[in-house]
């Protein structure tokens, strides 16, 4: 339906609704993007399309999981980047063999990690095409 030239809407329509019937009007309302009422209701009268959130309440613990590890990555990677800055620095000097152990342990936890995270990524793209 075309809108008048000044846009403005003019005409008022007043409807009455059941408990039931608002409820179930309602909820529908609040899980679409439409942030007023009126302009749900509008889009469903006039065929217009209402997109509709939806969120997969199965992956919450798993999108959890991955937040965790990506935070444990992160803390990984900065000791490893902080290590390899070290052992450009002491080369020359007597801890470099301890430094380059350390790199070699740090360098092993970090692949951990990335093996799991890729797990966890392999699951959720598993759930996701079901």
């Amino acid at each position: 339906m075309k809108r008048e030239k000044n846009g403005n809407r003019t005409r008022i329509v007043g409807l009455r609704f059941t408990s039931r019937e608002y409820a179930k009007i309602e909820q529908q309302w609040k899980t679409s993007t439409c942030p007023k009422l009126s302009q749900y209701i509008r889009h469903c009268l006039f065929e217009k399309p209402v997109v509709t959130t939806y969120r997969n309440a199965s992956l919450d613990g798993l999108m959890e999981e991955i937040g965790q590890l990506r935070d444990e990555l992160n803390h990984i990677g900065n000791n490893y980047n902080q290590a390899v800055k070290k052992l450009h620095s002491l080369w020359r000097i007597e801890g470099f063999k301890t430094w380059i152990d350390q790199n070699e342990k740090d360098k092993t936890v970090l692949f951990q990690k990335i093996d799991t995270i890729e797990d966890h990524i392999r699951k959720i793209t598993a759930l996701w095409l079901q």
